[in-house]
């Protein structure tokens, strides 16, 4: 089996709705128990969700499949991008700043982990056009500020 060497990075966004409880676990489920294929873990290899705990609300980052094993959400770029999806709808809604400043975090390590550049950083929408994701209303722009600003 050949080593998996990510040249790249690819940005979703589940269209659904982000309420502040976990819903990364009933993706997962999705991905591994519901589809006519399932596959063998989540797709993506990390996502960013909003999450309610008490009283408080933040931005988590959420381990998806093993940054070394390829992932099953882009069709013909699985074999070398690494995958995050943003959990939330933005057809339809403008996310959040702090939702891009936390997802930037990874992005940024990867980046540095893999070798990759700002330009190695992309939509689905790039490989699918069919496809709006990460969203209408996602700034990539904003996003890729946010990464170049963690190295600061």
């Amino acid at each position: 089996m050949a080593k998996f060497v990510p040249t790249k990075v690819i940005c979703h966004h589940s269209a659904t709705r982000d309420s502040g409880t976990v819903s990364w676990g009933a993706i997962r489920k999705y991905h591994t128990q519901t589809l006519d294929r399932p596959y063998i873990d989540i797709g993506y290899h990390a996502g960013c969700e909003l999450v309610k705990s008490g009283s408080e609300l933040y931005y988590e980052i959420l381990m998806g499949r093993m940054w070394d094993v390829a992932g099953a959400h882009t069709r013909g770029q699985n074999d070398d991008s690494l995958s995050i999806c943003f959990i939330g709808n933005y057809d339809i809604k403008v996310p959040k700043k702090e939702m891009m400043k936390a997802g930037a975090k990874v992005i940024a390590l990867w980046l540095d982990l893999f070798e990759l550049s700002i330009n190695d950083i992309h939509t689905h929408h790039n490989f699918a056009p069919h496809k709006s994701c990460p969203g209408k209303l996602f700034n990539m722009e904003y996003l890729k500020e946010c990464v170049r600003r963690c190295y600061d």
